[in-house]
């Protein structure tokens, strides 16, 4: 079988697609994979050292502030098809699936003109405008939260989950311990996006001194473009800082609670794990999605929201003293999260690849 892949942009459009790409080689000895991707954001880095064929193309996103410049976006929107037109005719792929972000839209466009079997996935609750006008030319569409398929077409739209879950429950857990954290007090991850966050950082830095003598240990990781900013910054031995941990989720399994943003592998992450979440929505993403994605977790009581415009140190502070010390309210959303949780996502997946391969 051979299968183009086309996501871009940000870990939570491609984390998801190598998630998949791993199962497709489990299940598929002989699976043939050609990545699309731009030429100029991260996983032209990522895709390769994966060993994964790889093409890059030209595409930018839309401009929502000034209209006028959307007619170059246009322009190499155009390109971009008659490249992926290109490179599919000459690989002749069974089926091409996107995973979002602006790249997705010329490569999963060109499969459909070329008669070439299309998938989308979409990872949010609010879908992104690349999917969106996908969905009426693909033959399927597969969501992770069941909220957003009121969104797309009903008579070709699946609940899956989101595949990242089901990769995760394989990760190895790492013990506290090996960074240095006791045993016996409970652990406190703060992560703010895999390149943290400015605005977060000046709250962040202001909030450290407030964890002097409390009861429970805080690993932050800053983000490698901010670590830095803390070194004046004097922190109590229950505190400890890292610009970036490799294997964060094998230590999230380690963790008691988790200070995060509310993207789409995020939440994949703790659902699949159950690691209870004081989630801190971006409000710099499209359509405020990340506030959509946690507050659907809130309301099954999975995860507590913090607005960015209501964090400072003291707010922060007083909901880590309460929900740390609140067992039973911890437990509550550990059930919760699990409950939400899709662990086989990627074989649902690939389930739906072989009935539309094989027409079934």
């Amino acid at each position: 079988m051979k299968v183009v892949i086309t996501a871009g942009g940000t870990g939570g459009h491609i984390f998801p697609a190598l998630a998949l790409i791993s199962k497709l080689k489990e299940k598929e000895k002989d699976v043939d994979i050609l990545y699309i991707g731009t030429t100029n954001r991260m996983e032209k880095d990522i895709i390769p050292k994966e060993g994964i064929p790889y093409i890059g193309i030209e595409m930018k996103g839309l401009n929502r502030k000034n209209i006028f410049k959307n007619i170059d976006v246009m322009k190499t929107y155009l390109k971009a098809v008659s490249k992926a037109k290109a490179e599919l005719t000459k690989f002749k792929p069974d089926i091409v699936i996107g995973f979002g972000g602006y790249i997705s839209a010329p490569v999963i466009y060109a499969a459909h003109k070329l008669k070439i079997k299309t998938i989308i996935h979409e990872q949010n609750s609010i879908p992104g405008v690349s999917n969106k006008f996908l969905s009426r030319y693909v033959d399927k569409v597969l969501v992770s939260f069941k909220e957003s398929i009121k969104d797309f077409p009903n008579d070709k739209t699946i609940y899956t989950g989101n595949p990242r879950s089901e990769q995760i429950k394989d990760i190895e857990k790492i013990d506290k311990t090996t960074l240095g954290f006791k045993k016996d007090k409970a652990l406190i991850i703060i992560v703010m996006g895999s390149l943290g966050s400015l605005t977060m950082t000046k709250k962040l830095k202001e909030t450290l001194p407030l964890f002097k003598n409390k009861d429970y240990q805080v690993l932050l990781i800053t983000g490698k473009d901010y670590y830095d900013e803390y070194k004046d910054i004097k922190l109590s031995s229950n505190v400890k800082l890292v610009p970036f941990y490799n294997n964060l989720l094998g230590l999230m399994k380690d963790a008691d609670l988790i200070v995060t943003r509310s993207g789409a592998s995020t939440i994949a992450e703790i659902t699949s794990i159950g690691l209870p979440a004081i989630m801190v929505p971006s409000p710099y993403v499209t359509n405020n999605h990340q506030y959509v994605n946690a507050k659907s977790l809130e309301d099954d009581g999975a995860c507590i929201i913090l607005k960015e415009e209501d964090f400072d140190k003291n707010s922060l502070v007083d909901l880590l003293d309460k929900t740390i010390n609140d067992k039973k309210k911890l437990n509550s959303m550990r059930s919760a999260l699990l409950k939400r949780g899709v662990t086989d996502s990627a074989t649902r997946i690939y389930e739906e690849i072989i009935k539309l391969v094989r027409d079934e």
